[in-house]
């Protein structure tokens, strides 16, 4: 069917624009070839919404951002003493153990906290998507984002550990946004899937807690990766965050800290199959958000 075009002078009076402005152009699908470039043509609606979810997320609390700080802290305190005191675990290297958990934190807070967000952006802004339109990616994208002040802000305690151990950086500190980069994916990838099941299912919400759980402890956030028997290590590796959190430690720690290879590359795939087919199960619901919700 081709395009069907209308006077603009038929709905009002002409004005003094170009007249090449003058036609409102139907286009069947238009909505459709346009999305991606609406990805940025609503950069600023981005940009507002993940505002407001930082804005929000502080609003009336005690002690502020300095939760940010407290959470990843002491949960780096208890997995240091169970692990590293009483279990005595191996560290990677000579690398203390503090270090090398909160290390391994820094990612795994920041996927959890922007799966649990990302999940419940399509609820929470549910008014939002039955009113206007707009690329519906934007909200769970802006969730991921505010995600990534708690981690900025995360990342001084990590400073301050290793100026206090004086354990210095090596060249790889530089490769550190390629691995937050594959943190991000990893966590728009299952947020997405997540996200569009939990508006036709409401019973993800309860789901997620639970993965966010199971998922700290089956990934190496308290241990090294290494400890895992070699039989067991590309299994293993089928966790996304496996691969995430050996870069990041393989980039803070510096000396001392391996990546198998193999394990690497797995887990890398399985991070892109997840991100390639949660915007694909998101772009297949995403009609039908503002019926459902």
């Amino acid at each position: 069917m081709p395009p069907t075009r209308f006077s603009a002078t038929s709905l009002r009076a002409a004005s003094s624009r170009d007249p090449a402005e003058q036609w409102l152009v139907l286009e069947p699908n238009r909505i459709e070839k346009q999305y991606w470039k609406d990805l940025w043509r609503y950069r600023e609606l981005f940009g507002i919404l993940a505002w407001r979810d930082i804005a929000v997320r502080y609003k009336q609390t005690f002690i502020g951002v300095a939760w940010a700080l407290i959470r990843p802290l002491l949960t780096m305190l208890v997995f240091t003493v169970i692990f590293g005191k009483l279990a005595k675990l191996p560290s990677q290297g000579d690398a203390p153990y503090p270090i090398l958990v909160f290390a391994g934190m820094l990612p795994w807070q920041f996927f959890s906290t922007a799966l649990s967000s990302c999940s419940e952006s399509l609820i929470t802004n549910a008014n939002l998507l039955t009113k206007v339109y707009f690329p519906r990616l934007i909200v769970p994208a802006a969730a991921v984002i505010t995600s990534f002040v708690d981690f900025l802000i995360s990342f001084v305690i990590l400073a301050g550990l290793m100026l206090w151990f004086q354990w210095w950086p090596t060249w790889r500190l530089l490769t550190l946004p390629f691995w937050m980069a594959v943190a991000f994916a990893a966590s728009m990838g299952a947020g997405l899937w997540l996200a569009s099941l939990n508006v036709q299912y409401r019973d993800f919400r309860y789901v997620v807690p639970f993965l966010v759980q199971f998922g700290l402890y089956v990934s190496p956030v308290g241990f090294s990766s290494a400890i895992v028997p070699e039989k067991w290590q590309l299994l293993y590796a089928l966790n996304p965050m496996v691969g995430v959190i050996e870069g990041f430690r393989w980039a803070i720690i510096g000396r001392g800290a391996l990546i198998n290879p193999m394990g690497f590359w797995l887990s890398m795939g399985i991070t892109a199959l997840l991100l390639i087919t949660g915007v694909r199960q998101f772009r297949r619901m995403e009609k039908r958000f503002a019926d459902v919700i």
